[in-house]
């Protein structure tokens, strides 16, 4: 339960009541507040702040815009706006993201930086309580980066990935986001977020990318390569394999495997596979979603519905 304890512990007693606090307002932009369930698939609320104050904690903007109900001695967000957690006995919770990274502190402690995208949404965690990054906040971590602080961005692209490449190096620049390129597997893979852009038979040379070979208990991703990067699986959240896809199949996903490691993947089982995941690489593919597959019906958020 521990990263269940460090998304949902809240420590509510330093809270005097609802709204975003009384300190001095900070200049820059304001926050963002999305409420969504079922691993971004279904938008609860969406409401801006438009300017934070210094003492703004993401406990603090949730309970300005939503109705929230805590247990455990206000540990744990029990309820927003009536949606309630099942607990351990019903593997159904709410988890919150701040530009796309799980917070590893509770929403009372999380102090909020202008720019920020914070995302709660309910799921379930039968399969995995583990889900460290998504993608749902892009262009975030990108722009404002985490908790204040901007990192580098470099995109990482196979010879044979040239159209893709340029593509998310645009979308980036579109943004307003300075990226480096650099061959695939750069050294210096900490304090950076990286954004490896290649067929997933290259791009699974890199230890952070292997990840996706071994389901979401290990990467949090709903999706699972297979013959060495050539068929591509889509989960559902149970993780059963509701469809699998061959030739022209892309996935764009968000990995953390340590601590101040942050790698996003644009791939796919083929140069045309990864072409479509580029093509996904915008705010209106990704928005809320925890990863994104990109089969040649179209873009879709993983996991997948279960089948009816």
């Amino acid at each position: 339960m521990r990263r269940v304890v460090a998304a949902l512990a809240l420590g509510l007693a330093a809270l005097p009541g609802c709204g975003l606090g009384a300190g001095e307002q900070r200049g820059g932009d304001g926050a963002t507040l999305r409420v969504t369930r079922d691993f971004g698939r279904t938008l609860l609320s969406a409401s801006r702040e438009p300017e934070l104050r210094e003492d703004a904690t993401a406990m603090r903007l949730l309970r300005s815009r939503v109705r929230v109900t805590t247990r455990f001695g206000g540990r744990f967000v029990q309820a927003i706006d009536g949606v309630s957690g099942k607990g351990a006995s019903g593997f159904a919770d709410w988890f919150f993201y701040v530009n796309g990274i799980e917070a590893s502190v509770g929403a009372a402690e999380y102090e909020l930086s202008p720019g920020d995208v914070v995302q709660w949404d309910y799921r379930n965690w039968r399969v995995t309580m583990d889900v460290r990054a998504i993608v749902g906040a892009f262009p975030e971590p990108f722009v404002h980066g985490t908790e204040g602080k901007r990192r580098p961005v470099r995109v990482e692209c196979t010879d044979g990935a040239g159209g893709p490449c340029r593509t998310v190096k645009e979308r980036l620049r579109g943004a307003g986001v300075p990226a480096t390129g650099s061959s695939l597997g750069a050294s210096g893979t900490r304090n950076v977020i990286r954004v490896v852009v290649a067929p997933f038979f290259r791009a699974r040379e890199l230890p952070s990318a292997r990840l996706l070979e071994q389901g979401p208990r290990r990467s949090g991703v709903f999706a699972r390569f297979r013959s060495g990067g050539r068929r591509l699986e889509l989960l559902d959240a149970q993780g059963d394999v509701v469809r699998t896809a061959g030739r022209g199949a892309g996935l764009v996903a968000a990995l953390m495997p340590r601590e101040e490691e942050l790698v996003w993947v644009v791939t796919g089982t083929d140069a045309g596979g990864v072409a479509r995941a580029a093509a996904a690489f915008e705010a209106g593919a990704l928005r809320d979603a925890f990863a994104v597959a990109a089969p040649v019906g179209g873009a879709e958020k993983l996991p997948l519905e279960e089948p009816g």
